[in-house]
């Protein structure tokens, strides 16, 4: 392993080479972001860990480094603790892991840094929470979803796929815990769809499903609230599977990613 300190900053982990291209994550100092950033290191994906400060970003690395501990010996890592805007300089996926409530801001401060080409993962919920009011709730958004607002406000030539609405972050940060649930990717272009499946399921236990076009994110966000209320009354971290349906391999030929435990 190689770490590297920079101003008296923890910075950056690396083990190996990793075997995909690197993925920014915008708001990784939260509980969605750095657990994404936990799964994914491990599955060898370089990951941009961003957030507003970047000495959040830092301190959210020395966490994942401490959760991923002995297993770092056996599988690749390369972690980096950025700013949100330059993690989104060095990637060309990027995923978005803000509460509602900064989402509007967030694109607003990234539109410079953003360009053709980039495809952003939206994973904000337009919950109730984010104006006082109950994380079982939503409230409406004008352009139907809080991924089809992130489209609007992103520059010509850079597009939007929706997912990770509920997948719960306090199982995804938890490596003792397996994982078997689905994933629902809206998005316009199949292409999209297809490259954000082939990042997702690397992770162990991840299946992704296409649900349509963009549009239908109005839909999905919808269903974080319902499985807030059902964790809540069931003391449970819940998630989803759709059934009748074949595996990952026959679902997305274009990225037959075999999955490797890293549990």
């Amino acid at each position: 392993m190689h770490a590297r300190a920079g101003s008296s900053k923890f910075e950056r982990v690396t083990s190996a080479p990793a075997s995909h291209e690197p993925v920014a994550i915008v708001g990784g100092s939260g509980a969605l972001g750095s657990a994404l950033a936990l799964r994914l290191s491990l599955a060898g994906v370089p990951v941009l860990l961003g957030s507003r400060e970047e000495q959040r970003a830092v301190e959210a690395l020395k966490r994942i480094v401490t959760l991923i501990g002995p297993r770092m010996d056996d599988h690749p890592i390369q972690l980096s603790a950025a700013t949100n805007r330059n993690a989104v300089d060095q990637a060309e996926l990027v995923l978005l892991c803000v509460p509602f409530r900064s989402h509007s801001e967030t694109f607003t401060n990234l539109r410079p840094h953003l360009r053709p080409g980039q495809l952003i993962v939206d994973a904000t919920v337009p919950l109730a929470a984010a104006v006082s009011g109950k994380a079982t709730r939503t409230i409406g958004v004008w352009q139907g979803s809080a991924a089809q607002q992130a489209q609007e406000m992103v520059p010509e030539g850079v597009r939007v796929v929706s997912a990770l609405h509920t997948v719960a972050a306090k199982t995804l940060g938890d490596l003792n815990h397996a994982l078997a649930e689905d994933v629902l990717l809206c998005g316009d272009e199949r292409a999209d769809k297809a490259r954000v499946a082939g990042l997702l399921q690397r992770i162990p236990g991840l299946r992704c499903v296409d649900a349509g076009p963009l549009e239908q994110a109005r839909i999905v966000e919808q269903l974080t609230a319902v499985l807030i209320g059902i964790n809540i009354r069931h003391r449970a971290h819940a998630g989803i599977q759709i059934t009748g349906l074949p595996d990952a391999a026959a679902l997305w030929p274009e990225h037959p990613n075999p999955q490797e435990d890293v549990r």
